[in-house]
């Protein structure tokens, strides 16, 4: 059995090895996200489990895995399974979560981690409780210059920070002919493009910034109330959402949120200003960090020799070989397992997250149902690892 630790965790802590041997279950396109970031750890995927015998069997002969399982639950009490990942519709993860925390495995499940903050407090609480390791994959965290910016805001380089702004936009909900399980409330839960993309640009403000979202106004649309090639199926969900929110800190700022701007493919950004400086991230253009001073403004690229410590520690390629997305989740992974064997390393996304992220989508929907300021209730919630 391979035994591995994280290349990247950090040097307190033990140092004794520990496995990762993982259950993936789910086989779309996170199911294979993941399962490229487990090997690239060096981890050992001891099987798959999908809706169906045969779309397991195919990812499992597509992924080299031992075995394929139709019974999710039979994969979970595997006793050679030490992390479960959950890569289901959004519906499926609260009760294989509960199912695989109950058995004593580590989890890392896709967001929303619930469709309900309740649920979402229920889980996070029996993480901590069980003491194991519960981790929801806000990616976009191991950007080596998303590290960077959250460095020199925490550093003080921008002064006291007053605005921040930006949105998440992308545009393959455009056609009202273009249709999946997301758009069914039972199954993607009450909020689309929030709980989707939204979640994950609340995330990234509040990391970047070290503040938290304290009260939002928030509008919602659709541009079609049927979705389907017959238009068959009837539409509850948003494609669009905008609020304006406050801070702990006293910040003020905005958020545009659409899976329907044309042109738009996955445009995560976030600018970010203080008394003495501004910063802007941009997902699509992850490898440069926006600068901006009074007197100047610039260009910060992950090569520079100023890089703060953390974000040097989430470059993995040479400048002139990009870094992407692939790569973050392989980042994520293994600080995943260096948690595992003790680490604690510095911005691995929780369960409290998760059930932070639970938190703001149920104030954003609550504000646009009703056409009022929201006050976003406290997450205490102990970090599980």
């Amino acid at each position: 059995m391979k035994k591995v630790t994280s290349p990247d965790a950090p040097t307190s802590g033990p140092t004794t090895p520990r496995t990762y041997r993982a259950a993936i279950i789910g086989t779309g396109f996170m199911g294979r996200v993941h399962s490229h970031a487990i090997r690239a750890l060096g981890g050992e995927i001891v099987g798959v489990a999908g809706s169906s015998h045969a779309k397991a069997e195919r990812f499992r002969a597509s992924h080299g895995i031992a075995r394929a399982h139709s019974d999710a639950l039979e994969l979970v009490h595997d006793p050679d399974v030490d992390v479960v990942h959950v890569c289901t519709p959004n519906h499926l993860h609260a009760p294989l979560t509960r199912a695989a925390l109950a058995a004593g495995k580590h989890v890392v499940c896709e967001k929303p981690l619930a469709t309900d903050a309740a649920t979402a407090r229920e889980l996070t609480r029996s993480a901590r409780e069980r003491e194991r390791v519960a981790v929801v994959p806000f990616v976009y965290r191991f950007h080596p210059m998303a590290r960077e910016a959250r460095a020199r805001v925490a550093a003080g380089s921008l002064g006291r920070v007053g605005l921040a702004h930006g949105g998440y936009l992308q545009d393959w909900f455009l056609s009202p002919e273009e249709d999946n399980w997301r758009v069914d409330p039972d199954i993607g839960g009450p909020t689309r493009a929030f709980g989707d993309i939204g979640s994950h640009w609340c995330d990234m403000l509040e990391f970047v910034t070290g503040d938290r979202v304290t009260a939002v106004s928030a509008q919602t649309s659709r541009i079609t109330d049927s979705r389907g090639t017959d238009g068959g199926r009837s539409v509850t969900t948003e494609d669009l959402a905008s609020f304006q929110f406050t801070t702990a800190g006293g910040a003020i700022g905005t958020a545009v949120i659409s899976q329907v701007s044309p042109g738009r493919k996955n445009q995560l950004f976030l600018e970010v200003s203080g008394t003495e400086g501004s910063l802007r991230f941009d997902q699509e253009r992850p490898e440069t960090l926006w600068s901006g001073e009074r007197a100047r403004t610039g260009t910060v690229s992950r090569d520079d020799p100023g890089l703060s410590a953390e974000a040097a520690r989430m470059v993995r390629l040479p400048v002139g070989h990009p870094q992407g997305y692939q790569d973050c989740f392989n980042a994520l992974i293994a600080d995943t397992a260096a948690a595992i064997a003790g680490h604690r390393p510095e911005g691995l996304p929780v369960f409290a997250d998760g059930l932070r992220a639970a938190v703001l989508a149920e104030a954003v929907l609550l504000s646009a149902r009703e056409r009022r300021w929201v006050d976003v209730p406290p997450t205490d919630e102990a970090d599980p690892t």
